[in-house]
């Protein structure tokens, strides 16, 4: 059964996961900029966040097998980076892309693409970082893994319908990418915050 604190990380990976489609939707309006509104910039987004993923989810493994005391830590740090990552995204992804904007389409993708791995490197640690505190606190590790990666997929499925259908039409594209900001910054501040109770 779940209780305390692992409904609170259960919650925090579910904004988690909310803010991180709103970054994927928003990301992709500003490659259209660049690469033009067609099937390279679906297939860049989207492949960039697989492989970030995948990458990511292995080094967090690692970090988590090797440092099991500092799963908070980790956790909290990784959503306050991609935080930091998201308020400069827009600027980021339109330098990049003015760079190579003479270039050929497999440099300008091969440049965001490589761009975009970095937060969503991020993004992919998040979850078996969590589990390993998750496994520590409650010895489960099915329950864990499956609670924490529903959690995390409700949130993206709130995040995308938030975005196309409310943040759009109600905030515009920088304003929906600052809201992604203020959950990751808000969920990495309650991690870390929540070091100093004993019984997190």
């Amino acid at each position: 059964m779940i209780h305390g604190i692992h409904y609170r990380l259960t919650l925090l990976f579910l904004v988690s996961g909310a803010a991180a489609l709103i970054y994927q939707i928003c990301w992709q309006r500003l490659l259209f900029e660049s690469v033009g509104v067609d099937i390279e910039s679906v297939t860049i987004i989207v492949s960039a966040f697989m492989l970030g993923l995948g990458l990511g989810s292995l080094a967090g493994g690692h970090l988590a097998d090797r440092f099991p005391g500092r799963t908070l830590e980790m956790f909290a740090l990784t959503e306050l980076a991609t935080g930091a990552f998201g308020a400069f995204s827009p600027a980021l992804i339109h330098t990049v892309s003015n760079a190579v904007v003479h270039a050929s389409l497999a440099a300008t993708a091969a440049a965001n693409f490589g761009l975009l791995l970095i937060p969503t490197a991020l993004m992919g640690a998040t979850l078996p970082i969590l589990v390993r505190r998750v496994v520590q606190l409650y010895q489960n590790v099915g329950e864990s893994v499956g609670v924490l990666y529903f959690a995390n997929t409700l949130g993206a499925a709130l995040g995308a319908g938030f975005t196309g259908f409310v943040a759009f039409y109600r905030f515009g594209l920088a304003s929906t990418i600052h809201v992604a900001v203020a959950l990751n910054l808000a969920v990495g501040a309650v991690a870390w915050l929540s070091l100093r109770e004993r019984h997190v």
